[in-house]
């Protein structure tokens, strides 16, 4: 595909397109039936089974899956447990359905939500959970679910950056719940824009329908106060072909992701990705830490040596969300101690499938070249 960078800089991600998606978008815009219809229940009942759900709800982004999924399970004033260390909407959609998040901290090594501390935040208003499979790597999906039992407490899964990912073997979209995707151009798979929730509950399969589409039961009859979130078949059309080439596009992503594992093993300051033994991670974004006293520079100057040498890399996320300003006022004063030291030290490095084993080891290289103390 064609890119506007030098042709030797190592990008830090790369939209996987090809000749099969362009002429299945092309098809449906030539048949002139753009909105959802029938290949939108096609990918629906297609990704469902790839993920082990029984029912796949097709929508129009990772956020209105989010958002969906409140609306569906969220009464007005409801707590709901955030991981402070993610992306916003996994937070603001909370709010757009009524709910109020109450930020809880993460595991220092994988970025996850650390239920104990999920656990000390609950109050007789608290409804929910919502995890997120960070990059990719699986949350302690036993603790969740121990937790979500004794307080008959929901789940939304928030796995925006976890298409393949596994835990004991059980792919995430089959987790009891409700499991929220994300098809933004650097997933591991895309739609352009589009979002995918799985669940195995039947009725409220039916009412996350109703909700994306105005809440109506026939042509101009509606019983729930809805929205128009739908997904259009040139979306469907384009993911239909990306979750053929879905579980090649991981394996690159794991090889790479392992080779990286190699090449950073053992360089001071440099803390690869920790994945617990019962995880199949999706290395949707392959995300070291940077120890800068061990290191001997910041998180920043690894990042500038390495752009100095056309080596891309990117930081999610530099602010936890207690302490975005959206949310300071009510909860910046928070402590939130391992959310805020990782804000300070992540570094993600490329990992994506067009990514070269020469090009893994040019950054192999470069980082180790900053440990010696050579850069």
């Amino acid at each position: 595909m064609s890119t506007d960078r030098p042709p030797d800089q190592v990008s830090i991600s790369e939209v996987q397109l090809g000749e099969e998606e362009i002429e299945a978008a092309v098809a449906v815009l030539r048949s002139g039936q753009l909105r959802q219809g029938r290949l939108c229940d096609e990918f629906e009942e297609r990704f469902a089974r790839f993920a082990g759900a029984r029912f796949g709800i097709a929508c129009s982004s990772g956020t209105a899956a989010l958002h969906l999924a409140w609306l569906a399970l969220l009464q007005p004033g409801d707590e709901v447990l955030v991981p402070a260390f993610t992306f916003v909407a996994t937070a603001s959609t909370v709010v757009l359905a009524g709910g109020r998040p109450i930020f809880c901290d993460v595991d220092g090594q994988t970025g996850l939500l650390d239920v104990a501390d999920a656990r000390a935040r609950l109050t007789p208003r608290t409804r929910a959970l919502a995890p997120v499979h960070l990059f990719g790597n699986v949350c302690d999906v036993a603790a969740v679910q121990a937790l979500a039992a004794e307080r008959n407490l929901a789940v939304v899964w928030d796995a925006a950056q976890a298409h393949g990912a596994r835990w004991r073997g059980q792919d995430v979209g089959s987790l009891p719940g409700v499991v929220c995707y994300s098809f933004y151009p650097t997933k591991n798979m895309t739609t352009g824009e589009g979002g995918m929730i799985t669940t195995n509950d039947a009725a409220l399969a039916d009412r996350l329908r109703l909700l994306r589409s105005h809440g109506q039961t026939q042509k101009y009859v509606h019983t729930l106060i809805g929205l128009n979130y739908r997904m259009m078949d040139v979306q469907a059309a384009i993911g239909l072909v990306q979750l053929e080439r879905l579980p090649g596009l991981l394996a690159r992503r794991r090889a790479n992701a392992a080779l990286l594992d190699r090449l950073l093993a053992g360089l001071p300051g440099i803390e690869t990705p920790h994945v617990p033994p019962e995880v199949e991670h999706a290395y949707h974004q392959y995300t070291i830490q940077v120890h800068a006293t061990a290191l001997g520079r910041s998180r920043d100057e690894l990042a500038g040596a390495l752009a100095a040498r056309g080596i891309e890399t990117a930081v999610h996320y530099p602010r936890p969300l207690h302490q975005q300003p959206v949310f300071a006022a009510e909860h910046g004063r928070q402590a939130l101690p391992e959310s805020e030291r990782l804000a300070g030290s992540v570094l993600s490095l490329p990992v994506h499938p067009g990514v070269s084993e020469s090009q893994l080891r040019r950054v192999g290289e470069a980082v180790a070249a900053v440990a010696s103390g050579s850069a």
